[in-house]
């Protein structure tokens, strides 16, 4: 964690789960109960924590009366379940739900239509601008309430149906190449070959820092994305092949490293944070050095090179090569996803 960070303290813990601060971590413990109290460890990233935690709670079993009660169980049997990057975000959307169903506790019996809009008001309300957020847990709590039904503790019709989310503005950019090269060129090293890999292989940011030595076999670059488990083979020819040959050489300098392809200057291990803040260091540098584009570079987020790589790929080659590089299920997500930030390609009258 980065040095003045303030550590990640969550809210409303899981029964017989406690938290507890040292320095700039908070590790996360078990309560056994009973005298004198006996704890156990659960480690301190928080989602291995619910799992671990799960795995410990897994023959206690609770009466699904309170709202409560079922998001406990949601995170014990459902959570685990879902793709990594979906358990990290339901387990941090849960505990906005558990905050206000649980203010006082409410029989999961007794939500009405009339709560899940006042959820939904008090998710934007007080300066709280999160619409995205508010519509992502709705869409979980919908599902909870499917969950319960199947369950048996609920027999009426699902609360959320017909309250309407908010509508979302799709992000409509599109990183033209001065933008691009604007960042690159004031890059350190590990940023450079992430934005690389990220452009050639058209992946999300969390998939690019994934990728290991161990991803190169048989002249393809394996990847299984995080957020689908889709599964991709991605041919190594061309620029990519160049990239991947340069990265492994630079490595190969350091006494020990890691197999990650996307490393620090010293070898190690590089996360999605370090990144991000190396990213963010270039981006400011390039806004003050090109005043002319400032706005422009100022709207570049790393995330969106990949809606750069699919736009590019369907116009060099076709739609259908951009949605296999992307590893979306239909065309129609991708025709939407390129278009709505270029613009249909067209010709003129005559």
């Amino acid at each position: 964690m980065a040095r003045g960070r303030k550590p990640t303290v969550h809210a409303n813990l899981p029964p017989h789960m406690r938290a507890r601060i040292r320095g700039d971590i908070t590790y996360y413990y078990y309560d056994t109960g009973g005298k004198p109290r006996k704890e156990i460890s659960l480690g301190k990233v928080y989602v291995e924590a619910i799992r671990r935690w799960s795995e410990l709670e897994g023959k206690k079993t609770t009466p699904l009366i309170y709202f409560k009660d079922i998001a406990d169980r949601y995170l014990l049997e459902i959570v685990p379940t879902k793709a990594a990057r979906t358990q990290i975000d339901n387990v941090r959307e849960m505990q906005n739900l558990i905050a206000f169903f649980n203010n006082p506790p409410a029989p999961i019996t007794e939500i009405r239509p009339i709560h899940i809009r006042q959820y939904m008001n008090w998710r934007t309300d007080n300066g709280k601008k999160s619409t995205v957020r508010a519509n992502r847990e709705k869409s979980l709590l919908s599902h909870l309430f499917n969950i319960a039904r199947d369950w048996g503790a609920l027999d009426t019709v699902n609360p959320c149906q017909g309250i309407k989310g908010y509508t979302e503005e799709g992000r409509d950019v599109y990183v033209e190449d001065n933008i691009y090269d604007a960042i690159y060129l004031v890059a350190s090293q590990p940023l450079k070959d992430a934005l690389d890999l990220a452009y050639l292989t058209g992946q999300r940011p969390a998939d690019v820092i994934a990728m290991s030595e161990s991803n190169i076999q048989d002249g393809v670059l394996l990847v299984q994305q995080g957020k689908t488990n889709a599964k991709l083979r991605i041919s190594i020819t061309g620029e990519l092949k160049s990239l991947l040959e340069r990265i492994l050489k630079s490595k190969q300098v350091h006494k020990v490293y890691t197999s990650q392809l996307i490393c620090t200057e010293t070898g190690r291990p590089i996360s999605q944070n370090a990144l991000r803040l190396r990213f963010d260091k270039a981006r400011d540098k390039a806004i003050q050095q090109n005043p002319a584009i400032a706005k422009d570079v100022k709207h570049f987020q790393f995330r969106d090179l990949r809606a750069k790589a699919a736009s590019d790929k369907a116009e060099s080659e076709t739609m259908r090569d951009a949605q296999l590089q992307l590893g979306h299920s239909s065309m129609a997500m991708t025709e939407q996803y390129v278009r709505q930030r270029r613009g249909q390609k067209v010709s003129p009258t005559r």
